[in-house]
């Protein structure tokens, strides 16, 4: 018997041992994915934060070096991530919670004594008398207008309540772990980056690392285009709000601020503060803040944020503005920064496919016709 004989099997068993594998990693991403599911948000939204803040981080450490276990600069960081998160957060609570008390009040005041005809009523341009006249019959006397508000569900309202309960302590957990995972990220950051260009090479080529470091470039782009402009935003037209005389600015200054982070969503803000003033009985103050609020956001939509975001993608406007409101209508507020980052990878991946092939070199041909080398 010939003990040398190859027994292995051949090609197709091969290829299907091959499928077998590749079937079963991807059975394994699949319920890894399905696992984490209610995680997924918490780790996206701590690798957007390590993205945006590595730069800072970077600094940091060199000031704080890391220990022999590397806990104390990723603790101290994230833990002042999340007190820039937190205490604005607990600011506009506690002042949400006065005006609610003061609302309430208004209420209260509504029912017994009715609700005066506004002074703004008066100056409409047109239709002051119609309008002025169902206020008095409908709001300005007691009667009318408890008759008015109780046409409101209280059912409803305490619906309402309890959702927005459920909806602050989910999103307490999931800031929570968001923290918890940007610890991590800023802890072993530099190996899993490595490890990460590494996988998109192996997966993808080379075009992989040149995807994933464009992916990263438009994170950037979008927390400085977005977030910092959007804080911008805020801080000028609450600085307006108070010169105009708004009630209450710094909490629509906050309003504002976070609305301006959603492209186009500002004039939301800004028109309840001109409405407030106007409700005052200055028409020339909210024309003011209404004039100052398009000037703001017109300069910071179409000059600062493109140049911001579209800059560090290598993205045009276009794309940019279809990635924010595409990605915020498909993942919500987490979609503002995953929108132009999937737009990036695949306007680079297109630029790279329909770019053309260089012509190959032409050899140079010794006295024999033999080829000695190429040039370039």
């Amino acid at each position: 018997m010939d003990m040398t004989r190859d027994t292995r099997p051949a090609g197709p068993p091969d290829r299907s041992h091959a499928a077998a594998r590749v079937a079963l990693v991807l059975g394994l991403v699949a319920l890894g994915l399905w696992t984490l599911h209610g995680f997924l948000p918490a780790l996206a939204w701590g690798a957007i934060l390590a993205l945006a803040l590595w730069p800072l981080y970077a600094r940091f450490v060199r000031r704080v070096p890391p220990g022999r276990h590397n806990v104390v600069g990723p603790a101290l960081f994230t833990l002042g991530v999340a007190l820039v998160v937190l205490v604005p957060l607990a600011l506009v609570a506690v002042q949400a919670a006065r005006e609610a008390r003061e609302v309430l009040q208004f209420w209260r005041e509504i029912e017994q004594s009715g609700w005066p005809v506004p002074e703004i009523v008066n100056r409409l341009p047109f239709g002051a008398e119609a309008v002025a006249a169902w206020w008095r019959d409908t709001l300005a006397h007691p009667a009318g207008a408890s008759e008015w508000l109780h046409h409101l569900d209280n059912g409803a309202l305490v619906g309402v309540g309890r959702s927005v309960g459920t909806q602050v302590a989910h999103r307490a957990m999931l800031f929570g772990f968001t923290l918890l995972t940007l610890f991590f990220l800023f802890r072993d950051g530099p190996a899993l980056a490595a490890q990460g260009l590494t996988a998109c090479r192996r997966l993808f080529g080379p075009r992989g690392e040149r995807v994933a470091r464009q992916m990263a470039a438009s994170v950037h782009g979008t927390v400085d285009g977005l977030v910092l402009v959007g804080l911008g935003e805020g801080v000028l037209l609450g600085l307006v709000y108070v010169v105009a005389g708004v009630p209450h600015p710094v909490l629509l200054g906050a309003l504002t601020a976070f609305a301006a982070m959603i492209p186009f969503a500002a004039p939301v803000a800004f028109g309840i503060a001109a409405l407030l003033v106007a409700l005052k009985g200055s028409l020339v103050a909210a024309g003011a803040v209404v004039a100052a609020g398009l000037l703001v956001t017109f300069l910071a939509d179409h000059l600062v944020r493109p140049a911001l975001i579209g800059g560090a993608a290598g993205l045009p406007f276009l794309w940019v503005l279809l990635g924010i409101l595409g990605g915020v209508e498909s993942f919500g507020l987490l979609g503002l920064f995953l929108g132009p980052a999937v737009m990036a990878a695949l306007v680079l991946l297109w630029r790279d496919y329909t770019q053309e092939e260089p012509a190959p070199a032409p050899a140079l041909v010794d006295g024999h016709g033999g080829a000695l080398s190429r040039s370039g």
